[in-house]
């Protein structure tokens, strides 16, 4: 199975992911934006882009990779990985559901003064980081017009990452 972490840049994905791991046994966390990042060391480059999901090869690229390393180890792998555009989500969800792998999908949501403030506080990627600052409209699109149809809700606004992560995890067990 994949546990599917969505949700804007700044939303707690990664560390969320993290500590959803720790909570379910025969897990694993793939970060599919080492993905994104092989196709950026190509040399020369692929055509420019803003962001490494619009390269076709990504994203079964993220399914081939996905499906390989469940079908290598079992289990499930925890993937933070935010997919704002419909296309790309349908792209991946329908190639991994041709595999037979079930996706549990979830978007971690928070309200955007939430969200700026994170950003703004953030000492790992540095304060006001404009790459996630620019993702915050997108996201609130997507939300509105698929994304929160299309995945189980968890709002963090009010909830610490172990708190996101322990609904998540106790979630996956009903």
């Amino acid at each position: 199975m994949i546990v599917w972490l969505n949700g804007t840049h700044g939303a707690g994905k990664t560390t969320t992911g993290a500590l959803v791991q720790q909570l379910l046994p025969d897990s694993r966390v793939f970060d599919a934006e080492k993905v994104g990042e092989t196709l950026m060391d190509i040399t020369p480059g692929l055509p420019g882009t803003d962001n490494f999901q619009h390269w076709p090869p990504w994203r079964p690229l993220v399914v081939e990779t996905a499906r390989r390393v469940l079908d290598y180890t079992g289990g499930t792998l925890v993937m933070p990985m935010t997919v704002l555009v419909e296309r790309y989500w349908r792209e991946i969800s329908t190639g991994l559901a041709r595999h037979g792998v079930p996706v549990r999908h979830f978007v971690l949501h928070a309200d955007q003064d939430t969200l700026r403030a994170r950003i703004a506080d953030d000492t790992v990627t540095g304060p006001d980081s404009p790459f996630r600052l620019k993702y915050l409209e997108p996201y609130a699109e997507a939300a509105r017009t698929w994304l929160h149809a299309e995945a189980e809700v968890v709002d963090t606004t009010h909830l610490t990452p172990a708190q996101a992560a322990r609904q998540i995890a106790d979630g996956l067990a009903n």
